[in-house]
Formats: structure tokens, sequence, C-alpha cells
């Protein structure tokens, strides 16, 4: 019997590391989207972090500088790759990370002030280059579109990676964005089959309502890929086609793919999940992804642990392939462009004055 109904996982082991006290902060400690299913509710709160810029130097991703306006996500999905880092916040890995959620309040401000800086050489942002920036206390909060006006305002180039389908609110600012090549969005589609989509990704928005997103934005000339992340080997790799064909019928433009990887302790969570959803399934699933990790549940080597290795893996690549020339999906989206960057006046004159 699974424990708790509308979280990814049913365990909250301990944290690897010494544990911080972090105290609650009563004004954001309402439950955004609750459905009654969980007995406790999620907690928010503030990130005092004064600065809101994170920069990666891993060849593996596309992007320097990311944005990240909350660490934690109540999309729950169960096979996050940031869930270890919720460990560092003295939180558990496990339900922590679906119900302790930090909230960069002053993210716009930190990033309007980044931007007016003279030591900002203009560059793509990535929101978000860890936890979901659209999830779903976003509606309430709206941080992720007060950063993104706060882009538009500057002109400086942005993209997206997201599994909700609140990105389509925003549609009006990508598109004004993109109108100096300075926006594009990849909307995550894990799978099509809804039942598999609410027990991995409980409270992520629906296979349907994502394509719905896609089409609103590619009706709104923002340009929009798809990533299919992550490949579960025995789980969810037949689907890559039909993911694939949908996404191309909803406006997708480009497609890419990561295979899943299973840092501690989301190895030990993922093989709960199996076990307690997939039992007939658990060996044959963890036997194939060890197919493409020499061996192992991870392989944290660059240039291996978004594809893995090994005959499997090559045949996943493969699959991705040939679905992706099929439907059109075989190229890059539209480059994102710094030339439009700009100052505005008022920031200009106050930046003299100083």
């Amino acid at each position: 019997m699974y424990d708790h109904p509308g979280r990814g996982t049913s365990r909250n082991p301990a944290n690897r590391y010494e544990t911080l006290h972090v105290e609650p902060d009563e004004v954001d400690q309402v439950a955004d989207g609750a459905d009654g299913r969980d007995a406790e509710p999620t907690r928010f709160y503030r990130d005092a972090s004064r600065s809101v810029l994170a920069e990666s130097a891993s060849p593996d991703v596309g992007f320097r500088f990311s944005l990240n306006p909350y660490r934690g996500c109540e999309h729950g999905c169960t096979y996050c790759y940031a869930r270890p880092s919720h460990e560092h916040l003295g939180f558990s890995a496990g339900l922590d990370f679906e119900r302790r959620i930090m909230v960069k309040d002053d993210a716009p401000a930190l990033l309007r002030a980044t931007l007016c800086s003279r030591r900002w050489r203009p560059e793509v942002v990535a929101l978000s280059g860890n936890t979901d920036c659209y999830q779903p206390v976003e509606r309430r909060l709206r941080l992720t579109r007060r950063c993104i006006e706060v882009f538009l305002e500057f002109r400086n180039p942005v993209e997206v990676v997201t599994k909700s389908a609140l990105v389509a609110r925003d549609a009006d600012l990508f598109a004004a964005l993109a109108e100096h090549d300075a926006a594009r969005v990849r909307c995550s589609i894990t799978t099509l089959d809804p039942e598999l989509a609410r027990r991995l990704e409980p409270r992520a928005a629906s296979p349907q309502r994502r394509l719905d997103a896609m089409r609103a934005l590619t009706a709104a000339g923002v340009p929009v890929g798809v990533m299919v992340a992550p490949v579960i080997p025995g789980l969810n790799d037949a689907e890559i086609p039909r993911i694939l064909a949908a996404a191309a019928a909803a406006g997708a433009r480009s497609a890419g793919w990561t295979l899943l990887r299973l840092a501690r302790p989301l190895d030990e969570l993922f093989t709960a999940w199996l076990a307690e959803h997939y039992p007939d399934r658990r060996a044959r699933v963890l036997n194939r992804i060890r197919e493409t990790r020499d061996g192992r549940l991870s392989d944290a080597r660059f240039g291996r642990r978004m594809r893995g290795a090994g005959v499997y893996a090559e045949q996943i690549a493969t699959l991705f392939a040939l679905a992706s020339r099929t439907h059109g999906l075989d190229r890059p989206l539209p480059p994102l462009s710094t030339t439009a960057f700009r100052r505005p006046p008022l920031v200009g004159e106050q930046m003299r004055l100083l």
C-alpha cells in the first residue's frame, strides 16, 4: 500500500550530511494545490540567498548560468536528479524535497540588479537548472513571471525547461522576447500514459495539458522543443516514437532526451518506488539501467551521465534519432541572440550618476 498518495515517494531517508536547523516562515506555510491526500501540507520557506544566478562549468548542459526561483519541487517527480541537492539545505531527498520548498522571493530584484551591473555580459540564462520554475506555488507567487519580465526589460535571452502547463500563462512575455531571438521553451514529456505519469510525476501537469501548452506557445510565435527526460529503460523507452509524434503535432520544432541517472540516495528512492508501484517490472528496469551504466545505477562522468553507454543505450539513441527524423525534430531550435540586449535608459542614467 502506498503511504503517501499524491507524493512521488513514500520515504524520507535520513540526510547524509550534517543537519541544518531551518525555522518555518509562517507567512508562506500555506499549501498550494494540496488535494487532501497527504496528511502533511507543503511548507514554504524564505530563501535568503543574496545572489540569484548559479554558474555551471558542466560540458553536459547547454548553458553557463541558471536561475532557480525555488529549491525543492512539489511536482514530486520520483526520479528527479535535483533531490540530492535538498540534503545540502538540511532536508531529506525524499518527502522533504516535495513538501519543504525554499522560495527566493527576492529573485526578480536580485536579477534586475545583476543585469544592471556593468560586470554583466549578456548571456543566455536557463530557467531552471535544478527544480521546476513553474511548480504549483508559482500560480500565487508569480516569481518566474516577474523574472521573465526583467529579462524582457533588458532583452536578455532566456531558455525554459518545464513539466508544467503553467508556462503557457507567460506566452505573451516569451513572444515579446522571441521577437528579438531571445526566448525558447522546452517542454518535458516523460510518458503519454496518464496512469504512469500520475505515479511518476504526481503533481505535475498531465501529458495532454503539456501538449496543450506547447500548442499555445507555438501559436504565440515562441520556438518550442520537447524533452523526453528521463528515458527510463524498460519503463518508458518504447514510448519515444509516440511522444515525438504527439509533440510534433503540438508544434515542437526540436527534440532532445536524457537517460535516467540515479545518484545516491535517488537510487534507494527509485528502487523503493518500483517495488511499490511496479513490482513485476522492478528487476527488469533495474537490470536495463545497469546495462546502460556499466553495471551500476549511476555514472557521474561527463559525456556519459546524460546518455549512458553500451548496447542498450545505443539502441535507445538509434530509436530516438529515427523517430526525430520521421517527425522533423532532428534539428536544433533557432539560436538565442544577445544582440538586442539593452539597459533601459533610466538604468543607464543611474549608472552614470554612480
